[in-house]
C-alpha cells in the first residue's frame, strides 16, 4: 500500500533534510589557503610630501645704461641667450658726437702739455746758466703739471664717451632664457629706469617648499630621542611629483632650511635644486616635493592589501597565533612608502601576518598558511580560484 503525502508535508521533509546536511557540508569545506609574511625589522626612510613652487636660479632685468631711442631689437623672444649677446641697439648718433668732441679735447690738452713741457725745459736750461730767477722755473713746472692733469682729464672724458657709446648696444648680463620684449623700436628709454626684457636662468632651477613648524619640531624631537637617524643634506633624496601624479625624471638635492618661521602661516621654507636640461620645470610651476628627512631603524611594514578596517575605522590585520589558526590584531599605522604601511604598534618582529586571503577570515579561523613569494607580489584572495575555475558547459 502506497502512502501519499500532501505537498506541504513533502516540502517540510525536504527542508529538514537540507538543514541536517548543511553542517556536514560546512564541516567538509577545506580551510582557505592564505599567504603570510613574517614581520622583519628593516631600515625605512621617513619621507614627507610637501607643497612647493619652481623658481629660477638667477633673474636679471635688462635695463639700458644710457638713454636713447631704440632702433633695433636683436633677440628672439623666448629664446636662449648668453652673457654678452646684444639684445637691443640704441641710436648712437649723439654718442658718436660726444666721442669726437672728447677726442678733440684730448688732442688740445696733449698739445698744451707738449708746449708746457718745452717751456719747462727752457726755463730749466736758463736757470742752470743763472740767466733767470728761480721763480720762472717754478712757474714753468707748475704749468706743465697742470697741462698733464688736463690731458688725464681729457683722456678720462674720452673713455667715458666711448663707454657710453658701447652702452648703446644693450647686452645680456647672464646666460638664460629671455622673455618677451617690453619695449619696441622707436621707444625712448631712460638710463637705469626702464626694463627692456627679463632673463631667467632655468638650468638648474630652485624649488622652494614649505613644512609646518610643528612637523619639523616633532621630527627634531624624535631625532634627539634616538627614535630616528639623521640624514645629511647631501644624502637626502629629493624628488618632484607633478599635479597628474607623475614623477620628475631627475632627482634634486636639498640646499638649506630657513632659520625663521613665517609668522603668518607657521611654515618653514626649504629650498632644493633640480637639474632642468629639457626645460620641463618653469618658474611658478606648482609641484609636490617628496623629501627623505630621516631614517627609522627596525621599522615594520605591511602591504596595503593586508590591512582591513572595521566600521569604526580601526585598522586591523589577521596574524597566525599557531600553525593553522588566525587571530585579529588591531594596529596603528604611520606613513605609506611604496604601497606599504608603516606599523607604529600592534605587531612585533617575528609575527606572521596574513597578506593575501584575509578578506573572508574571522577570529580563530583555520587556514593553510603559505609564505609570500618574495619574487612577485601576493595575489588577492579569490583571484587564483577564479582563474582556475573550470567553465561549465550548458
Amino acid at each position: 500500500m502506497t502512502m501519499r503525502l500532501s505537498p506541504g508535508v513533502r516540502a517540510g521533509l525536504v527542508l529538514c533534510c537540507l538543514m541536517a546536511a548543511a553542517p556536514v557540508a560546512a564541516q567538509q569545506l577545506p580551510p582557505p589557503q592564505v599567504s603570510v609574511q613574517v614581520m622583519t625589522p628593516q631600515a625605512l626612510p621617513v619621507i614627507n610630501e610637501l607643497p612647493g613652487r619652481v623658481a629660477a636660479t638667477r633673474i636679471a632685468e635688462v635695463r639700458p645704461r644710457v638713454g636713447g631711442i631704440v632702433v633695433e631689437r636683436v633677440f628672439e623672444q623666448g629664446g636662449k641667450v648668453e652673457a654678452g649677446d646684444v639684445l637691443y641697439r640704441l641710436d648712437p648718433a649723439s654718442h658718436d658726437v660726444r666721442v669726437a668732441s672728447a677726442r678733440a679735447t684730448l688732442a688740445r690738452a696733449e698739445a698744451t702739455a707738449l708746449n708746457a713741457a718745452d717751456q719747462e725745459k727752457r726755463a730749466r736750461a736758463l736757470r742752470e746758466r743763472k740767466v733767470t730767477a728761480g721763480v720762472d722755473l717754478d712757474n714753468a713746472a707748475t704749468a706743465l703739471a697742470q697741462a698733464q692733469a688736463d690731458v688725464a682729464i681729457a683722456r678720462a672724458s674720452l673713455q667715458e664717451a666711448e663707454l657710453n657709446l658701447s652702452y648703446t648696444k644693450v647686452t645680456a648680463p647672464i646666460d638664460g632664457v629671455v622673455g618677451r620684449a617690453l619695449v619696441t623700436e622707436g621707444a625712448l628709454v631712460n638710463a637705469q629706469t626702464d626694463i627692456m626684457a627679463t632673463i631667467q636662468q632655468l638650468d638648474p632651477v630652485y624649488v622652494d617648499f614649505t613644512q609646518s613648524s610643528s612637523e619639523l619640531f616633532a621630527l627634531r624631537r624624535a631625532l634627539a630621542a634616538g627614535q630616528l637617524a639623521m640624514v645629511s643634506a647631501d644624502a637626502a633624496k629629493v624628488r618632484l611629483i607633478f599635479d597628474d601624479g607623475s614623477e620628475y625624471a631627475h632627482a634634486g638635492k636639498l640646499l638649506f632650511s630657513e632659520a625663521s618661521v613665517d609668522s603668518s602661516t607657521g611654515q618653514i621654507t626649504l629650498r632644493a635644486e633640480f637639474p632642468n636640461p629639457d626645460g620641463d620645470l618653469l618658474p611658478g610651476l606648482y609641484v609636490r616635493v617628496r623629501i627623505e628627512q630621516a631614517m627609522r631603524d627596525n621599522a615594520l611594514t605591511l602591504p596595503q592589501m593586508a590591512v582591513q578596517r572595521d566600521q569604526s575605522g580601526q585598522a586591523y590585520v589577521y596574524a597566525l597565533k599557531d600553525a593553522e589558526t588566525v587571530e585579529r590584531r588591531d594596529v596603528t599605522l604611520g606613513q605609506t612608502t611604496d604601497s606599504r604601511w608603516l606599523v607604529e604598534s600592534g605587531l612585533e618582529p617575528g609575527d606572521r601576518v596574513v597578506v593575501a586571503g584575509a578578506q573572508k577570515l574571522y577570529p580563530d579561523a583555520k587556514v593553510v598558511a603559505q609564505p609570500v613569494d618574495a619574487a612577485q607580489p601576493p595575489v588577492p584572495a579569490g583571484a587564483d580560484a577564479a582563474a582556475e575555475a573550470p567553465v561549465q558547459e550548458e
